[in-house]
């Protein structure tokens, strides 16, 4: 199975996941007196349309490379974060509103049993949000790791309803608000959350240099394709889930250029053998002379 076929089957499985819980979880709030849980609800049904989201991105982003899109349609991922941050932000918003305003208005104490449902909840989002985290590191997925992160932030928002709801229940009358000021404090992790999302799609569209450890690798590689001496610059672009590189690397000054040709798509095949993850690969060939006082890797 390949990156791609990879995310979409995680996506298909937060789907299905966030589809069930935003059910258990709305149904428990209205009969279990718990405005917590129904905040919790709404937040996973943004889940699920950000999920969906998600999904459709993956899928505009198989398409191959054509004439207008010469890197392949990749860079639709961050985009697809920026809308799955929109959502976070928007259960959020829509969490804090209610909270306040149930917080102004009075009502009974959240039902004990809803602690149980809750419970379980805490324990799956958090089994979901290692799953997911998993597979975006597996895929280098940005949007798939905004995915994970909804699951994380439903699984917080859940922690907090359960202490809301617990005090409300230890300690009753006069407490009755406890659940909704639970949510209030969850909607602002939300946001923070959001934030640390958002920050690292930006730097893909970007084009930041944020591989310091891929470009390490690519450098010691490419010194065991023979006739490569070392390298000069490398420059990383990420794009979906493909890494394109553009590589200067050093030869002997005294070589024909049908011999630096040679050595450069050797040099390209090799590291898109021993490296899996990356896209297009340009080589420049600098001679040893031209780069012998420059920063250069050597083997």
């Amino acid at each position: 199975m390949n990156n791609e076929q990879t995310a979409i089957r995680t996506t298909y499985f937060s789907i299905i996941g966030n589809t069930a819980l935003a059910l258990i979880k709305g149904l428990a709030g209205f009969f279990g007196n718990s405005y917590a849980l129904i905040a919790d609800a709404i937040e996973s049904t943004t889940d699920i349309f950000a999920s969906f989201l998600v999904l459709l991105g993956f899928k505009y982003a198989k398409r191959p490379a054509d004439e207008n899109h010469p890197y392949g349609h990749g860079k639709i991922e961050p985009l697809i974060t920026f809308g799955v941050v929109a959502f976070l932000v928007f259960s959020a918003t829509i969490i804090a509103y209610e909270s306040i305003q149930n917080i102004q208005t009075p009502h009974k104490i959240p039902k004990s049993w809803t602690l149980i449902v809750l419970g379980l909840i805490i324990v799956w989002k958090e089994i979901s949000f290692q799953i997911v985290i998993r597979k975006s590191k597996q895929t280098n997925s940005s949007s798939l790791k905004a995915d994970a992160w909804h699951h994380r932030s439903d699984a917080i928002t859940s922690i907090m309803a359960f202490i809301g709801i617990s005090i409300a229940v230890i300690f009753g009358k006069g407490y009755e608000t406890a659940d909704d000021w639970a949510a209030l404090f969850a909607s602002a992790f939300i946001l923070y959350n959001s934030y640390l999302i958002i920050r690292p799609a930006l730097g893909e569209v970007m084009d930041e240099q944020l591989y310091d450890d891929l470009i390490l690798e690519i450098r010691e590689k490419s010194t065991e394709v023979k006739g490569v001496l070392g390298t000069e610059k490398c420059f990383i672009r990420k794009s979906g889930m493909k890494f394109h590189v553009d590589l200067h690397a050093i030869v002997n000054s005294e070589i024909t250029v049908k011999s630096g040709h040679d050595i450069a798509h050797k040099l390209k095949d090799y590291l898109r053998k021993e490296i899996p993850n990356l896209g297009h690969v340009l080589i420049h060939i600098e001679p040893n002379e031209s780069a012998a006082h420059n920063n250069v890797y050597k083997k």
